[in-house]
């Protein structure tokens, strides 16, 4: 099953995906009379994300057509999955050639793992803002797989890490490289790693949440960072130094985990971005399987301050 957030009557809605559109949680309450929460990070909190898949597997899925208020595909206007999750995780250097990219070999331990603050969120078709700080000379868009968190856990056994999860989404995660390797982060020194990573605008989220059930392996899919329409780098989540399990599962015996909590997993190769560009996260596995993408236009604040 497949869910989403959109803007429907001046109000952010959770609804589920079909071939046709999205049908609001709040329409299949009204022709079903069951109580789904009607907002993302309610239903997510509540722990009825595994319920209502069961229900949709169960042959929901052919009744969501004939149930009133279908928005179609055409009319769809996507928000971010949820506004404010309670923590976001950042892994940094998870694939070899991004370590490579800033002259750093990825770390082997222990992750390389960062927090980025929920006002940095915007959701698919917002606009990623370059900072109008005089040092921030170039700024970098990461494509990566999402993890949200099902429920709150800790100690999570890792071959047991799919219970603490409710799904996947694609996600773009912005640097300020400038001032990351202006710092001594290439001597390994990440006391910056916070300042960059938590500009406003630098954290793009959804637009679709992906069940487990849809993803018989994870590590078949193939993560791609999309600059302008082109493919710069794509990699497949087998390769990373620290795959989904152990970021998990490792994660959970340190700070732990919080339902709604959003884990971005790290991406295959960063790319430069400037005023006019289109950032893009595309995400693809066997047998034809895609995530919706996630796109955002970028511009930049200095020589648009009118935006800021």
């Amino acid at each position: 099953m497949r869910l989403a957030t959109i803007k429907l009557n001046g109000k952010e809605i959770a609804g589920i995906v079909t071939e046709s559109g999205i049908l609001p949680i709040a329409a299949l309450n009204a022709a079903k009379g069951t109580a789904w929460r009607e907002e993302m990070y309610e239903l997510i909190c509540a722990q009825q994300v595994p319920g209502l898949t069961r229900w949709y597997n169960e042959g929901g899925k052919d009744e969501l057509e004939t149930i009133p208020g279908l928005v179609p595909q055409d009319q769809v206007e996507y928000a971010p999955l949820y506004r404010n999750p309670r923590r976001i995780f950042g892994i940094g250097l998870n694939y070899a050639e991004h370590a490579g990219d800033i002259g750093n070999a990825p770390p082997q331990g222990f992750p390389g793992s960062f927090f980025k603050m929920a006002d940095t969120l915007i959701g698919p078709g917002d606009e990623i803002k370059l900072p109008t700080l005089k040092e921030a000379q170039k700024t970098t868009a990461e494509a990566e797989l999402g993890v949200i968190m099902g429920r709150d856990c800790r100690d999570v056994a890792q071959e047991d890490w799919q219970s603490a999860i409710v799904g996947y989404t694609t996600i773009l995660d912005m640097t300020e490289e400038s001032i990351l390797k202006g710092n001594d982060y290439l001597s390994g020194n990440p006391r910056y790693l916070c300042i960059v990573k938590n500009f406003p605008t630098f954290f793009s989220f959804g637009p679709q949440l992906v069940t487990p059930d849809e993803v018989p392996d994870v590590l078949k899919l193939e993560v791609q960072s999309v600059h302008n329409g082109e493919i710069h780098a794509k990699n497949t989540v087998d390769h990373m130094t620290h795959k989904p399990d152990r970021l998990v599962s490792l994660h959970s015996s340190i700070q732990g985990w919080y339902a709604g909590d959003v884990l971005a997993t790290g991406t295959p190769r960063a790319f430069p971005i400037q005023d006019g560009d289109v950032a893009e996260c595309r995400i693809v596995g066997p047998d034809g399987f895609a995530m919706e993408p996630l796109v955002n236009p970028v511009v930049d604040l200095k020589k648009h301050p009118e935006k800021a």
